[in-house]
């Protein structure tokens, strides 16, 4: 419960307390009630009385309270902190008595409407049925891809700060977000997370979540029944449009034509835009130029390959879902071994865990080895310091010897050392065996190289782009 106390500089003229105390509320009260409720409209205006105000309901008064009811405690905090204390002021200019205002949540209250609110509920009504529609069209959303289980770290968090503002804003924040990274780092999850919040804080407003297969694919659908009316007017009539993998549009000259007209339509009525990708917007093959532009117009925000301390605690969150009896010594291995994606890290631990159980067998580090001894073949046998130092060349077009190389120059000390990062996030080999494999450096060399790479992923959007892009050379 929150609730306001009034204000000191009560007028001096005493008047009669309409309902005597009691906590019932009478007639007179809910007439006062109504008044101060309608007046709010004028107050605050009408976008904000409609998103927030409106629902508020009397439920009770008694000893100078009034006690009023909206359906969520996010409603209940927010004008709590943003409208209870004018609002407490205007019950109280209609009757000096009333001294506080009680926010409860209470689930599924109607809203009381007056006999000129038959048009409006027809309008609500039509609104709920748009939004049963609009449910039909969208991708069911997975209960478990939500923010509190998204696992934070360095990689993720500035995709993440940016979902959460996203949700928490009562205006568009920036349009569109666009939210990119490799597969299985956590993109999807923050779509389902956001897509949830979203139906929670803003219960009036449409969302519509989908991957850009199935936005293709109703397109396609329209253009053979000859509908293609009603599918821009599904489209284009929701509050907050999510579409997950937009690369896979990549090449479909039709389906981009009509995604660009929807875009510009939801922009231009200030409708919220969330898209997420493998690549940033620029890096797009096979997307119109004129479509990479206009999603890079807001906030362009990448999730960076997770490093050792972001696995760990994903792991660990994981074990906690799982109410599993996992040694620290086991995460650790997996964190350090599994480097690829977070899918294929909670799968490893899905995969010990269900053999304990089936098995009836203690997890250790020998039974872990054993179960995805597979896993690890597979994932030592591709992987190599040579094949890394192969890549890195590559990728910055410099010579094979330079991996090896006493030359100091940025433009091969810096790919060496993003070479010994990846050997050491991607293979199990030490940190001497690593310098050796690089002319015979010392470990501490590595160590240096290793550290600085990561401090580097944080500040420099270039190398952090760099290292993403060798490693899923490496690891796809």
């Amino acid at each position: 419960m929150s609730e306001v106390g009034a204000k000191p500089g009560v007028a001096a003229k005493k008047k009669p307390s309409p309902i005597g105390g009691s906590l019932e509320p009478s007639k007179e009260i809910m007439a006062l009630w109504k008044k101060v409720h309608q007046g709010m409209r004028t107050e605050f205006g009408e976008a904000i009385f409609r998103s927030w105000l409106k629902p508020l309901v009397l439920q009770a008064y008694y000893h100078g309270t009034m006690e009023v009811s909206v359906p969520t405690r996010f409603m209940r905090d927010w004008i709590q902190n943003h409208y209870a204390e004018r609002i407490l002021a205007m019950c109280t200019a209609a009757d000096e008595n009333i001294k506080k205002l009680q926010i409860v949540v209470v689930q599924n209250a109607i809203v009381e409407a007056d006999d000129s609110d038959a048009t409006e509920k027809k309008a609500v009504k039509a609104n709920q049925n748009k939004k049963d529609e609009i449910a039909s069209l969208s991708s069911p959303l997975d209960m478990r891809f939500t923010f509190d289980s998204f696992v934070i770290g360095k990689p993720n968090a500035l995709a993440h700060a940016a979902a959460r503002r996203v949700v928490e804003s009562m205006s568009v924040p920036f349009n569109p977000l666009f939210i990119y990274g490799g597969v299985g780092l956590g993109k999807t999850h923050l779509m389902h997370a956001i897509a949830w919040q979203m139906n929670e804080h803003w219960p009036e407003k449409t969302v519509m979540y989908l991957s850009a297969e199935k936005f293709m694919y109703q397109f396609v659908r329209a253009l053979r029944a000859n509908d293609t009316m009603n599918f821009k007017e599904q489209f284009r009539s929701v509050d907050v449009l999510m579409i997950d993998d937009i690369q896979f549009i990549a090449g479909k000259e039709s389906t981009q034509e009509e995604f660009f007209h929807t875009f510009n339509a939801l922009v231009d009525q200030n409708k919220q835009i969330i898209i997420s990708a493998d690549k940033a917007p620029s890096d797009l093959t096979g997307i119109e130029e004129r479509l990479r532009s206009r999603l890079a117009w807001g906030l362009v925000a990448d999730i960076h390959p997770t490093t050792y301390d972001l696995r760990l605690g994903i792991l660990q969150s994981k074990r906690a879902q799982l109410q599993a009896n996992v040694p620290d010594s086991v995460l650790e291995f997996l964190a350090l071994k599994v480097t690829s994606n977070i899918r294929e890290l909670e799968g490893a631990l899905n995969r010990i865990v269900a053999h304990s159980d089936v098995a009836k067998q203690e997890i250790t580090l020998e039974t872990t080895q054993e179960v995805l001894q597979d896993l690890l073949r597979a994932h030592d046998r591709r992987i190599t310091i040579d094949e890394i130092q192969r890549k890195v060349a590559e990728h910055y077009n410099l010579r094979l010897t330079d991996m090896h190389s006493a030359r100091r120059a940025r433009n091969v000390a810096r790919p060496r050392q993003v070479a010994m990062y990846l050997a050491k996030q991607l293979t199990a080999r030490s940190l001497p065996e690593i310098g050796r494999k690089f002319g015979g450096r010392d470990h501490t060399t590595v160590m240096h190289a290793v550290r600085k790479i990561e401090e580097l992923m944080d500040e420099d959007a270039q190398i952090a782009q760099d290292v993403d892009i060798v490693r899923r050379a490496l690891t796809g």
